[in-house]
């Protein structure tokens, strides 16, 4: 049995991947280390508890006698780091967290894990041969695009971050590579662009669209609704998280798009769309879309070329915009017993 650290799996991302990795690959016990803050929800997980092949920690990436007691414990021999604060408008209030926790969370996890496995620079402990450490990071670390279709974020573009979040983590991507160039540890980045989908928390955009409309409550979209993103369906995420930890080229960066880009008004408009047709009230919820001022530093556009990752390890989205959209409103209409 291999004991494989995920880190922050309360959370949207990682809640997704636990259930799924669990069940793909039955010689793997998943140790969750999480520290809940509010972002982070046991309740995600509750059809993972029980299982023998699943242990859950609660603590802190940033408590090195921690991190250091769970490697010696379990022996772990392989880390998926998901932990991070990821809520742009909270970076922007209290940028002191993300700093904390995304760039020295990221650094103690990293360099217990070359203590633990390694005995010195380029030269593993010969059990720990094939330990990796996989960082999930975001798109946000490279900026903002033109207006240009024909321009979109590939493993070369430069980073420009323009948020403390995004700064955040872009430094702790530059940490991994650190790791990965000085010392030889087997690392892997992959930047994601937005997620949807089953288990998100209230704050983010869609799940937001849909609680606020559900509530007739003002819907608020910022600015003037044309911000881009490029839309990706969670489980896609997790399938392709997958794939690079088990297959992808040591020290390479993969990114994972779902090639689904739209402005936040057209979000908001096909979300309101369907709720019309499955939950319809008197009025269209449409009527409830309200401009608000924008956020400080929002970038206009994100949009990722998944092609490397496509191309070199086979990897494809299953959903599109469309049919992900359609399973991510039924799982909220669930969850708020409509």
């Amino acid at each position: 049995m291999k004991s494989i650290l995920l880190t922050g799996t309360a959370g949207f991302i990682g809640s997704n991947f636990v259930p799924y990795f669990l069940e793909k690959y039955p010689d793997y016990k998943l140790i969750n280390l999480d520290l809940l803050t509010y972002a982070g929800n046991l309740e995600n997980l509750k059809e993972c508890e029980g299982n023998p092949r699943y242990k859950f920690i609660k603590g802190d990436i940033c408590n090195r006698e921690l991190v250091e007691f769970i490697f010696n414990e379990y022996d772990i021999q392989g880390v998926i780091h998901f932990a991070a604060e990821s809520h742009v408008d909270n970076s922007i209030k209290n940028p002191g967290v993300f700093i904390e926790t995304n760039v020295n969370g990221t650094f103690t996890l990293i360099d217990v894990a070359y203590k633990y496995w390694m005995d010195k620079p380029f030269a593993y402990k010969e059990k720990y041969n094939n330990c990796r450490f996989h960082h999930i990071s975001t798109d946000e670390v490279y900026g903002t695009l033109s207006d240009d279709p024909n321009d979109l974020f590939t493993e070369e573009t430069p980073y420009a971050p323009n948020s403390p979040y995004s700064a955040s983590k872009a430094s702790s991507d530059m940490v991994v590579r650190s790791y990965q160039e000085t010392y030889g540890l087997n690392t892997v980045i992959t930047n994601c662009s937005n997620n949807y989908g089953p288990k998100q928390h209230d704050e983010k955009l869609i799940p937001t669209i849909i609680r606020k409309a559900l509530a007739s409550e003002p819907i608020p979209i910022y600015g003037d609704g044309k911000n881009i993103r490029d839309w990706l369906y969670v489980l896609d995420h997790c399938k392709g998280i997958d794939i690079v930890y088990h297959t992808g080229i040591e020290a390479n960066v993969y990114n994972i798009g779902g090639r689904n880009e739209r402005t936040n008004l057209q979000i908001v408009d096909r979300i309101c769309s369907i709720l019309d047709e499955r939950v319809p009230k008197n009025e269209s919820y449409k009527e409830l879309i309200t401009f608000v001022e924008d956020r400080a530093g929002h970038d206009r556009r994100y949009a990722i070329d998944a092609t490397k990752l496509e191309n070199e390890l086979g990897w494809k989205a299953d959903e599109n915009f469309d049919t992900g959209i359609i399973k991510t409103i039924d799982w909220y209409l669930e969850k708020y017993a409509i």
